[in-house]
């Protein structure tokens, strides 16, 4: 049975055609995946079936009826969620009130909070949730706030759950968790669609995929027939390379030294304990470890966000520890964050004023007081045609652009500017194949120019095939180092669990 039909999906918005003519057929208790490249629409098409957006052209069929999906709210009613890449929810709130906000179950005018703790705890041990009702939004990890809206979707009884790029934030065990979840779904009926870059997880999880390239579909083919390679080339439409090519890297003079450093999260947890690091110039040193420890406060105090508590942080041999971030910046450090929308732009400016946000009171792009927006537009027209940022124009809000082509603006703009020392902290998060072949072959090219480069990744593929060397991190300590040459991801993940036998064994 086709639980979802979508016939002739058009819709355009400003100086592009976001959907062309899309048909899409979904079938029932099948997880279905949507594959295509950053921009290639993906998610307007989803947020078209969720109500978020109206279509221009076309129709749409829930279980062959005709509908008109008007709001989310509509889209609800109709038996359809979605789990947004970028969690809806308010951090000091509870799991419950979260879930049951805009629905909350009410009797003579007071929300029956106890009510909707029970029916949120049975959904959660329903589906293999393990989520705590009481628990609040900013005391959980970003695994367990997934969840959280995944069991939104089915407090308000979706059947049709979609799933925009569910595991962009999280760690390999957490993925395997929700890859669990995803099964159990199906098998209680619920039917999942899929939106991801990720072509090993289409592999291991999905059903069918259906290919979208610059709003159009290319094919939709059952997951059993196809492979890796053929749906990279259908999607970018051009064989895609997954090794990286680069020759043994040639190190030379230390670039940033850490020494005995020790920083405080942001509840006065020190998370960071004692760390030494070198990174010399001519290489790539990987950061490996689960998510949590300790990784995201190391790069902030390494870039001025955070202060140090202790030890010493030299660039260059400067001390460079407790700087301001301009100062540091100034020395000759890049930082591609790992969250591009609190530290890598400012959404409502536009694509020419993020280009130029290290940079905006330098010459040519200021005179005095004045910004020089001809010679802003200009640079960042050639960073734009340069990174293949896919945006309208460079007066564009970043807003308005999908996460990828955000992501190779960030990284335009670091790049660029020529660092020595380049911190790129999940750099390819939420990109496509393509995108992630041509970003790999940046950081390489930094390298290759005597550049260090410090690589922050969850993804141990990426970390084992760009590296130099590999250092763990587990509890805010590096535990060990690792030659990416021999090393298995198995390996890695034993080690970045804390297991002092793989540490010996790899050492």
């Amino acid at each position: 049975m086709n639980v979802v039909e979508m016939r002739g999906i058009t819709k355009r918005f400003p100086g592009i055609v976001a959907n062309d003519h899309v048909d899409l057929t979904i079938k029932q208790g099948e997880i279905h995946a949507l594959l295509g490249e950053n921009g290639a629409g993906k998610s307007t098409l989803m947020n078209i079936l969720f109500g978020l957006y109206q279509p221009d052209e076309g129709e749409i069929l829930i279980k062959g009826k005709p509908v008109r999906i008007t709001s989310p709210t509509v889209a609800n009613e109709l038996g359809i969620g979605m789990v947004h890449q970028h969690f809806m929810l308010v951090e000091p709130f509870t799991v419950t009130d979260n879930i049951i906000l805009g629905a909350e179950p009410t009797k003579g005018g007071v929300v029956q909070r106890r009510q909707a703790e029970q029916k949120v705890k049975e959904l959660s041990d329903r589906y293999g949730l393990r989520v705590d009702p009481k628990a609040k939004i900013r005391d959980i990890s970003v695994g367990m706030q997934q969840r959280v809206e995944i069991l939104k979707t089915l407090y308000r009884g979706a059947d049709i759950l979609i799933f925009d790029e569910p595991t962009a934030v999280l760690a390999p065990q957490e993925i395997d968790e929700l890859i669990e979840i995803m099964h159990h779904l199906v098998r209680e009926g619920k039917t999942i669609i899929f939106i991801t870059h990720k072509l090993k997880e289409i592999m291991r999880i999905c059903d069918t995929v259906t290919v979208i390239r610059r709003g159009k579909v290319i094919r939709t083919l059952p997951v059993k027939e196809t492979n890796e390679k053929e749906l990279a080339a259908l999607m970018v439409g051009r064989e895609v390379s997954f090794d990286i090519d680069k020759k043994p890297a040639q190190a030379k003079e230390p670039v940033l030294e850490i020494e005995n450093l020790t920083v405080k999260d942001a509840r006065g947890v020190e998370v960071v304990h004692g760390l030494d690091l070198t990174v010399h110039a001519g290489e790539i040193i990987g950061i490996a470890g689960v998510d949590g420890n300790g990784q995201t406060e190391l790069i902030e105090a390494i870039t001025g966000l955070r202060r140090a508590q202790s030890g010493t942080i030299k660039l260059k041999g400067q001390n460079i520890t407790n700087e301001r971030p301009r100062k540091i910046t100034e020395s000759g450090v890049g930082h591609i964050p790992e969250d591009r929308h609190k530290r890598g732009l400012v959404l409502d400016f536009d694509m020419g004023e993020n280009i130029v946000l290290q940079t905006y009171y330098q010459s040519p792009f200021s005179k005095g007081l004045a910004l020089q927006y001809p010679e802003i537009y200009q640079y960042a027209n050639r960073l734009i045609e340069e990174f293949d940022v896919r945006t309208p124009d460079v007066y564009t809000p970043a807003r308005a652009l999908s996460g990828g082509n955000q992501q190779k603006a960030i990284i335009a703009r670091e790049v660029d500017r020529d660092p020595d020392l380049l911190i790129a902290a999940q750099p390819t998060r939420g990109l496509d194949v393509g995108a992630i072949e041509f970003i790999h072959r940046k950081l390489v090219e930094q390298r290759d120019k005597g550049k260090a480069v410090l690589l922050i990744s969850l993804e141990l593929d990426e970390v084992l095939k760009l590296s130099d060397r590999i250092a763990v991190i587990y509890e805010g300590k590096i535990v060990g180092w690792v030659d990416p040459k021999t090393a298995t991801e198995e390996q890695l993940g034993l080690l970045m669990a804390g297991s002092t036998t793989e540490a010996e064994v790899l050492a």
